[in-house]
């Protein structure tokens, strides 16, 4: 099963843990909290009674405006 239909089964259309946006973007959790951090990366994030989640239209939004030819 490839990691983006894993992401779709765990969280399908709503808010993504942080281990379920790093397989979708297929980086280490420990990169997404560095570029929370340090604003080296621009990525939407959600804070949720102090848990850090992801939407998937940010996440996807995300890889298009770094996509390079």
């Amino acid at each position: 099963m490839s990691t983006t239909a894993t992401v779709d089964r765990i969280a399908p259309a709503g808010l993504m843990k942080p281990d379920q946006a790093a397989a979708f973007l297929n980086v280490p959790v420990s990169t997404l909290a560095t570029w929370r951090c340090t604003n080296r990366q621009v990525l939407a994030y959600v804070k949720v009674g102090g848990h850090v989640r992801y939407r998937r239209e940010d996440l996807e939004q995300f890889v298009a405006d770094n996509l390079h030819n």
